[in-house]
């Protein structure tokens, strides 16, 4: 099936543009942004992603506004359509690699408005995802990231907030990925979490001096995975992370953390020491639809209707426990805070802001260290 993109110039294969490389239903191609008020107070993380081999279009908005966290969920048939437009919510590239337009229109959900992202640095490539399970290739795709400012103004109940320049970070990323609305088959025996343990850090950050995305994942004692670009804005000069070391301090009896300490080394043997601290809560992810989100708990890219629409409203003023609607509690791995950090690169010491997600699941692996209590 043709689509505007085949009038294009920018074929890569011997077909048209309305499929991929692949059958795996788990393709994706994804947007993911984050915008964060300077004292934490409000969060806001919007995403669209389309899933070629399942059909859909998803996507999700959410917006902390002092501990209260407004979800909208859309979802709809692709049918071949490349416009990048979910029920309500719309995202519009205004300059490749540089800009985007998104709007949330008016209607019987949590939230509403029109926000303009805008990059302040190029963006950065991680090192290419690739994991093999019992042989079987279970991720395979890339990413790349970015920070920003953004402006605008979103509304819930009655209340209009205003962006002016706010801190932001985005990604995008496409491949092939677990947890894509799809079941994972049993391809042999499995090492537990409660075996092995888990721990995952993304951090992206922004200081006068300097800026960048750090990205670690360790399980129990395999070799973990490290990637991260971190560029001097004032000379434009790239460290590239070799190794990631983690200190955390958590709230008691949780997962979630008041405090973490990276300690970064680059290929060329300096290090940078950063210290992030939590502001505000921390988006629960489940309603932005990712990890067992939606109503039905399948996640991301599942099929579930021609247009498909959720709105609802939680409280994620404690530190781990989500409070739904029916006044049930849950806790749930997966959540993004936003952070005020120190950055001290070669002893020179500068303060900026950051969307760090840290996961810790099964025992404490070893590459992950807890700080003491004072």
């Amino acid at each position: 099936m043709l689509t505007s993109l085949d009038d294009t110039l920018w074929h890569q294969l011997p077909t048209t543009f309305d499929h991929v490389w692949t059958s795996d239903p788990r393709w994706f191609d994804r947007y993911w942004f984050a915008i964060y008020s300077q004292d934490g107070r409000v969060a806001i993380q919007i995403t669209m992603g389309a899933y070629r081999n399942m059909g859909v279009m998803d996507g999700g908005a959410v917006m902390i506004v002092d501990g209260r966290q407004y979800n909208l969920r859309v979802s709809r048939s692709l049918k071949g359509d490349v416009e990048t437009v979910c029920g309500p919510l719309r995202i519009r590239l205004v300059e490749a690699l540089k800009s985007f337009d998104i709007s949330i229109a008016p209607g019987d959900h949590a939230l509403h408005g029109e926000i303009h992202w805008e990059c302040v640095e190029p963006a950065h490539e991680e090192h290419p995802h690739y994991t093999r399970l019992q042989s079987r290739t279970v991720e395979d795709y890339r990413r790349f990231d970015q920070i920003g400012v953004a402006s605008g103004w979103l509304e819930v109940e009655g209340k209009r907030i205003e962006l002016n320049k706010w801190w932001a970070c985005r990604d995008h990323s496409w491949g092939v990925r677990r947890g894509m609305g799809v079941p994972e088959p049993v391809t042999g025996p499995k090492v537990t979490l409660a075996e092995k343990g888990h721990v995952m850090s993304f951090l992206f950050f922004s200081t006068d001096t300097m800026s960048g995305s750090l990205l670690f994942s360790g399980r129990g004692d395999d070799v973990p995975y490290t990637t991260g670009v971190v560029t001097d804005r004032r000379t434009q000069a790239m460290h590239h992370a070799t190794k990631i070391e983690l200190e955390v301090d958590l709230h008691e009896g949780t997962r979630r953390f008041r405090r973490a300490g990276l300690k970064v080394t680059f290929d060329d043997g300096r290090q940078l020491r950063l210290s992030a601290d939590a502001r505000g809560s921390s988006i629960a992810m489940q309603g932005l639809g990712y990890s067992g989100g939606y109503n039905d708990g399948k996640g991301l890219g599942a099929y579930r209707a021609e247009n498909h629409l959720e709105s609802d409203i939680w409280d994620v003023s404690a530190p781990s426990k989500i409070g739904y609607p029916d006044g049930t509690q849950k806790d749930h791995w997966h959540r993004i805070q936003p952070v005020g950090l120190v950055a001290d690169f070669d002893g020179e010491a500068s303060e900026g802001m950051g969307s760090m997600t840290l996961t810790i699941a099964g025992k404490l692996p070893e590459h992950l260290q807890l700080k003491s209590p004072s």
